[in-house]
């Protein structure tokens, strides 16, 4: 059964001035199952003085309202993502230009460095949830950008691995926690079917950043030998700086709220009286979970305890710790993969692009189709299939020389469809609860990291150059993911049936009375009888 059904639904064509002779006015709600019009947003809520349940607009002024915020704030988000991957890429630049032997590593020192980062970005994770709600994302996300981007450009100054070690640990505690962040802010300004999208263009920026960043690096570690510095030197300063402009230029730019824009580079608001009723009430009438909470209102420990309770997100959560694994250690060791395979410190830099140019299509791809076809299961599924024969082939393709043909298995196999920004979305319009989608998604984003912190030893380097064992686990846990996803879908369905034979027994009085209780639409949360997941 569709999440959505007809609850109130109201059409008229328009013939007024302001619209075209044809356009449908929408916004008097056909609404989703979860709850009744009739209940306002609870008093602290930011947008409650544009609240209007008999409001109306046309298809063509919510889509100006939301070319708008795509122009105003998601590109700027991306932007701040664009420095996020520029300060997490630098280091893998670096390798092509001797780091480990300046700093007297070993590639498993390289692992190690790795871990220590995760450990501390994972650490970092509930604690940045808490302060985002407490203080709000326009103060917390650009603090944790100056704050990275500060210890990028001081990693330009690293000279053995107890500095290497030190620094990668303080990168991974100010970067926790932003991604989920950042994703949770633009929850308050889109929909839920638009959020895959705008999300798949958060990372799409992350691989335009792998292709900057390699491009700079090409030329940036050119300058190994001026003033008696490394080329890697140069590259952590100059990126790392850069990243800070970014981080100081958000304190600025962000706003606090859809209904509060105004800041010192934007002296008006970005959206007009009548803009900002249909924003409020275009999210309120998705879900009207976002009302019922204020957006700085704290999260507590119970909240935590829901998210972590709650057997629906159970499959969603393992999906993260298994589902990024099996291309991340070909990813992570690409600079290195083609020195080895003979190429030039330029060349290996070069010959990061195309992967980052292909998962930007294939990652764009799979969400506008997983959009358009307002399906999840099976769009992941692909994309966790994909590097399933290539691993294999990987495998078996004979040792020494072939570096062409293994360059093309690397290059596809890192290239893969990314569909985190699908995993994201579903996991925010499952949860239904504001604060509890905070925690939701940091935790998920922590078995993530969990998962990057496996798969950050699985090549290792008695197993080198071809690691053929760490190969065969990554097939084996390809293979797994794409069984988990397939028994998640299977449980969402059996979930959702439960709710419709009890949904099905009650009278029409019964139905209006239970969507109308304010008190139990807060606590039971996406447990309702009358809210389906998706899947």
């Amino acid at each position: 059964m569709s999440k959505e059904i007809a609850v109130a639904a109201q059409t008229k064509v328009s013939s007024d001035n302001d619209g075209p002779a044809s356009s449908q006015l929408i916004g008097t709600r056909i609404g989703r199952e979860n709850l009744s019009d009739a209940l306002p947003p609870h008093e602290s809520y930011e947008g409650r003085h544009r609240y209007d349940p008999g409001a109306t607009w046309t298809v063509e002024e919510e889509k100006r309202v939301v070319r708008k915020t795509d122009l105003l704030l998601l590109s700027w988000l991306c932007v701040m993502f664009f420095g996020l991957q520029l300060d997490r890429s630098n280091l893998s630049n670096a390798t092509a230009d001797n780091l480990l032997a300046d700093l007297g590593l070993t590639t498993d020192d390289y692992n190690n460095g790795t871990t220590i980062q995760l450990l501390a970005f994972l650490a970092a994770e509930f604690p940045v949830q808490f302060l985002t709600k407490r203080y709000g994302f326009k103060y917390v996300l650009p603090t944790m950008m100056v704050l990275w981007s500060t210890v990028s450009w001081a990693q330009a100054w690293m000279h053995n691995r107890t500095s290497f070690y030190i620094t990668r640990a303080l990168i991974g505690a100010c970067e926790g926690g932003f991604i989920p962040g950042v994703i949770l802010f633009a929850t308050y300004f889109y929909k839920s079917k638009e959020l895959s999208v705008r999300l798949a263009c958060f990372w799409s920026t992350l691989n335009v950043a792998r292709v900057i960043s390699a491009l700079l690096a090409a030329g940036i570690l050119e300058m190994r030998g001026i003033r008696g510095h490394s080329g890697w030197f140069w590259l952590f300063l100059l990126e790392g700086l850069l990243t800070f402009v970014i981080g100081v230029i958000s304190f600025l730019y962000l706003p606090h709220s859809p209904t509060n824009t105004k800041g010192f580079i934007f002296r008006n608001p970005w959206y007009t009286e009548r803009e900002e009723v249909i924003m409020t009430n275009r999210i309120l009438r998705d879900d009207p979970a976002k009302g019922l909470t204020a957006l700085k209102e704290p999260a507590t420990f119970a909240d935590i305890k829901a998210a972590w309770s709650d057997s629906s997100m159970w499959g969603l959560y393992f999906i993260g710790l298994v589902a990024y694994i099996p291309a991340s250690p070909v990813q992570g060791y690409l600079t290195l993969s083609l020195k080895r395979l003979g190429f030039s410190r330029f060349d290996s830099n070069m010959l990061t692009i195309p992967s980052a140019a292909l998962q930007i299509l294939t990652m764009l791809a799979l969400a506008y189709s997983s959009e358009f076809f307002n399906e999840r299961t099976f769009h992941c599924v692909f994309g966790a299939f994909w590097s399933l024969p290539l691993l294999a082939a990987l495998l078996t393709i004979p040792d020494g020389g072939r570096e062409w043909s293994r360059f093309s298995l690397i290059t596809l196999i890192s290239g893969y469809p990314y569909f985190h920004p699908i995993v994201s979305a579903w996991i925010s319009e499952n949860t239904f609860d504001v604060k509890k989608r905070a925690i939701t998604a940091a935790t998920y984003n922590v078995i993530v990291q969990i998962g990057s912190l496996i798969s950050s030893q699985i090549y290792r380097s008695y197993d080198s150059p071809y690691y053929k064992q760490g190969n065969k686990v990554l097939i084996s846990v390809c293979a797994l993911s794409v069984v988990v996803f397939l028994v998640q879908r299977e449980w969402l369905r059996v979930l959702n049936r439960r709710k419709e034979r009890v949904w099905k027994t009650m009278s029409v009085d019964e139905r209006l009375e239970y969507q109308n209780d304010n008190v139990a639409r807060e606590k039971d949360g996406n447990k309702r009888l009358d809210f389906r997941f998706r899947y």
